[in-house]
């Protein structure tokens, strides 16, 4: 099989297997709890986007990866990390940016791992993401389909 192609057909895979896992689990699930209650587990799992860090460590990736595409991905998902931490510690606080802050960092996630997903096809070779090869092709279609779980819940449920 050509290399060029077990990437994105993982990635639509995972888009496949997340957008049902959403559809059939998460979003009954979120709808039968509170805004803030179905949230925090979705806040959590961005909790740890610190892991796009690795993009920086050359021998974790199979050599080093293009600084336009490392260094936009690694520091977007490290904000997009403390964003979430910080959602969650508002939304369990009921202060009233909690929603707010909710919206911004469901923005700059989505708008980070679309950016990094541009960048990866633009300037990144096939095959040199040595470990880190995981994140875009299991991570990344979980994020994804998150954010448009965040989305349709603050939409659905007054989150204005």
């Amino acid at each position: 099989m050509n290399i060029g192609f077990i990437l994105p057909m993982s990635m639509v895979m995972g888009f496949i297997s997340y957008g049902l896992m959403a559809k059939w689990y998460v979003l009954p699930w979120a709808h039968e709890k509170s805004l803030s209650e179905g949230l925090t587990p979705i806040l959590f799992l961005h909790s740890f986007r610190f892991i796009g860090m690795s993009f920086l460590i050359e021998g974790v990736t199979a050599q080093a990866l293009d600084s336009r595409f490392a260094h936009p991905a690694a520091y977007g998902d490290l904000l997009a990390a403390i964003l979430a931490l910080a959602s969650i510690v508002a939304l369990k606080s009921n202060w009233k940016m909690a929603i707010p802050l909710v919206w911004v960092f469901n923005i700059e996630g989505t708008l980070d791992l679309l950016n990094a997903v541009v960048r990866g096809v633009i300037f990144t070779s096939d095959g040199h993401m040595g470990a880190t090869y995981f994140i875009p092709a299991v991570i990344v279609p979980a994020l994804l389909v998150s954010h448009v779980v965040v989305f349709r819940l603050l939409l659905q449920k007054g989150g204005r």
